[in-house]
């Protein structure tokens, strides 16, 4: 099973941007979806984008086009533009469909 590591959170003030990495413990290459969501205080965990080994791509509708998922073989990103005090949450890439494998998250804060 992979092991995941998110990292590239931290405070951004609104409109910034941020990248977050999902570093794995081996090749991805095999893994057909890869993904990230996030967490924000009180909500549920929501799904963001997610990324085939193909290359295609899902966003939520929500983001409107502010995040970019990209992957290779040994991490997925995130790419997060014009960010609102609203995309505060732990963010979680996650490996794989069903159960999956999951990291232990990065905290982004978006505040003035």
């Amino acid at each position: 099973q992979v092991q995941l590591v998110e990292s590239g959170g931290g405070l951004v003030q609104p409109g910034g941007s941020l990248r977050l990495s999902c570093a794995a413990s081996k090749s991805i290459s095999s893994i057909n979806v890869m993904g990230w969501y996030r967490q924000a205080p009180g909500k549920q965990r929501e799904l963001l984008a997610t990324i085939t080994n193909g290359g295609s791509t899902g966003y939520a509708g929500s983001l409107k086009g502010r995040f970019t998922i990209s992957r290779d073989a040994a991490a997925v990103y995130l790419q997060m533009n014009n960010l609102k005090p609203e995309d505060t949450a732990v963010y979680y890439c996650k490996a794989g469909t069903g159960i999956g494998s999951w990291g232990q998250g990065t905290q982004v804060t978006v505040s003035s």
